[in-house]
């Protein structure tokens, strides 16, 4: 019971972001859930510190080094100004913004992106007098899609990748045409939501913002990102050549770590740290072999049954808890593999269907706002909700 109340209390903190009437927030929460789970005797100290999947949080630390450099090079001011030179026309730039937001998810987490392209968008589309509503739309929808085809797409198929232990190869083999297929997708319905400002003859006038780029800090900086990925779909361990990479990053004489270190989203390694202890006590305490036997009663190694429950329980409490809540249940089953795939496409897809639905989304929102452009949750949601279950759909007809 005592494990039971904690795993609630802290989903439940985790599902509204932070606790009515004080300050804690979702890290904080996940902190402050595991704290208990030891303190309450649900599990003891040494089991605490096993529950914790080393490999994820290595894995994201070392990809958060990287795109740290990244931005700090200019490369993503670069990535905008190419949009903004070869777009002529409104949806030459959708078509840019897509592309450069699912590419660059699809191989770095998407959350960063969205973090650091979501000014650049602001202030091109303005300087270029368009709308930036269905841009910026267009970004956050494209960041979730397009990181559905990889391991290092998205937190939640970083640790499904720890998990399911599935190579990277056959990962992005299974998953990246789900994402290229929803990028389509994604695109038609944001141009027949905007038609006025899609389907006209209009050309594009104004000027890109200027980029200023670091030439030698971004050539290091692109040859780990191209060698880590090498070594990725060569078969290495994604956490090792992560953090090997991340750390002979800041062998320099230039740059100063602590503005690295500040680029890094520590909260996020410590909600995620949390996390894994407070479902660890939760599978100790309540999930026995008649609990995990219902796995195979739901059917849950079903692409469709799988996707659909996911999905739900994605925008309930957000993709990354889902997926550990559904660890245990995909983990007992007698043939995962698809199971593994299927959770990661819909929890990564299901981030569409409302503004809460990603930490990206509200990234982008929040950015946007800082910048002057609001985006409401209603005018997200009339997009989100077809974009979310038109591309899950396509993804369990492929999956099949």
């Amino acid at each position: 019971m005592i494990a039971a109340l904690i795993f609630a209390a802290t989903y439940f903190v985790i599902a509204l972001g932070r606790l009515p009437g004080l300050r804690l927030d979702r890290a904080g929460a996940a902190l402050l859930g595991a704290s208990l789970m030891v303190a309450s005797g649900t599990l003891g100290l040494d089991e605490a510190y096993r529950a914790i999947d080393l490999d994820t949080i290595t894995l994201l630390l070392g990809m958060m080094i990287l795109v740290a450099h990244l931005r700090l090079a200019g490369f993503f001011a670069l990535a905008t100004a190419w949009i903004a030179r070869r777009a002529h026309h409104p949806l030459g730039l959708l078509a840019g913004v897509t592309l450069v937001s699912g590419g660059l998810s699809a191989f770095l987490v998407n959350d960063t992106v969205c973090l650091m392209l979501t000014p650049l968008v602001t202030e091109l589309t303005l300087r270029l007098r368009r709308n930036p509503v269905p841009y910026l739309l267009a970004l956050a929808m494209a960041s979730n899609i397009g990181s559905t085809a990889t391991i290092t797409g998205n937190p939640q198929n970083i640790m499904i990748g720890s998990f399911s232990h599935i190579a990277y190869g056959d990962f992005a083999r299974a998953l990246a045409p789900v994402a290229a297929a929803g990028l389509l997708v994604m695109v038609a319905l944001v141009a027949l939501a905007w038609r006025r400002e899609f389907f006209t003859r209009d050309r594009l006038a104004g000027d890109a913002p200027p980029a200023q780029v670091n030439r030698a800090l971004l050539v290091k900086a692109l040859l780990a990102a191209f060698a880590m990925v090498l070594f990725f779909f060569l078969g290495q361990p994604p956490a090792k050549v992560a953090i090997v990479a991340g750390s002979l990053l800041l062998l320099t004489r230039r740059l100063k770590p602590e503005r690295v270190y500040r680029e890094i989203d520590w909260a996020l390694l410590l909600l995620f740290c949390g996390l894994f202890i407070v479902v660890a006590g939760m599978e100790k305490a309540l999930l026995g072999p008649s609990a995990l036997a219902y796995a195979d009663r739901l059917d849950l190694g079903s692409p469709a049954i799988m996707a659909a429950t996911a999905a739900v329980l994605s925008n309930l409490v957000s993709n990354v808890p889902a997926v550990l809540v559904l660890k245990p249940f995909v983990a007992s089953l007698a043939t995962p593999r698809l199971a593994w795939l299927s959770l990661a496409m819909a929890a990564t897809l299901a981030g569409n269907f409302t503004v809460l639905g990603s930490v990206a989304n509200l990234i982008v929102v929040q950015r946007a706002r800082s910048h002057g452009v609001a985006i409401g949750f209603w005018s997200y949601f009339k997009l989100g909700a077809p974009v979310t279950v038109l591309t899950i759909v396509i993804g369990v007809w492929m999956l099949t």
